[in-house]
């Protein structure tokens, strides 16, 4: 035992070494949760149970987007080490989200995007976003609105409304996920979103898009011309 957590420290460390010298590129996938985990669990040898958590998810990204519950109950692992993964995931979207909270969204669409997916595309339930501007375009607030299934989670165009009115909105932008993968939109996106452009219209509050991100790609509505 004592021979193993010595041979484990000196895997750890030259992962450590290559980690600070050459930078996270440097490390593979598994690795990278590997050394994750033997943060919060020293004294084990994690490269089996990262590629056990990476294979039962099927990739970095889902794996660290899953529900803290999901990864607890299928990894076996304490909370110490589910909290190491959502670490990870929370500084990521910490870093992708900086661009939209110092400048006007519409100008930073690419990043706006970047920071969609990763915290979406690999989801496996259905998760309806709001993001309400300013009359500037900045970003007031990244609201979660609802929580579904495999394929609904049901939104008010009232309770969207409310909480705009709450903030003091000057636009909207709708985003949802579509856990198939698949971002096309269903009829049902496309008539709430012109039930919620309506009610916005009165009110005074813009929609300026609805984006459906999947993992095989996102669609616009307004890129497609269905805000008309």
């Amino acid at each position: 035992m004592q021979e193993e957590a010595i041979l484990g420290a000196g895997h750890r460390e030259r992962l450590r070494r290559r980690l600070i010298d050459g930078g996270p590129e440097t490390l593979l996938d598994h690795e990278l949760v590997e050394f994750l985990l033997a943060l919060a669990i020293p004294r084990r040898d994690t490269k089996p149970l990262a590629k056990r958590l990476l294979g039962q998810f099927g990739s970095l990204s889902a794996l660290l987007c899953a529900d803290a519950e999901a990864i607890g109950r299928n990894g076996g692992i304490g909370e110490g080490a589910v909290a190491a993964l959502k670490l990870a995931h929370a500084a990521a979207l910490r870093m992708l989200s900086e661009p939209l909270r110092n400048q006007p969204v519409l100008g930073s669409w690419q990043a706006l995007l970047d920071y969609l997916r990763a915290d979406l595309a690999a989801l496996t339930v259905e998760r309806v976003r709001i993001l309400h501007l300013n009359a500037r375009n900045m970003l007031i607030r990244d609201e979660l609105m609802a929580e579904g299934s495999i394929d609904q989670a049901v939104i008010h165009v009232r309770e969207v409304m409310r909480r705009a009115l709450d903030f003091g909105s000057a636009a909207l932008i709708l985003v949802h996920n579509h856990p198939s993968g698949d971002p096309t939109p269903s009829r049902a996106d496309i008539q709430l979103t012109k039930q919620i452009i309506e009610a916005g219209r009165i009110l005074g509050i813009s929609v300026h898009d609805h984006i459906i991100i999947g993992a095989n790609g996102h669609s616009s509505l307004r890129a497609a011309g269905l805000l008309n």
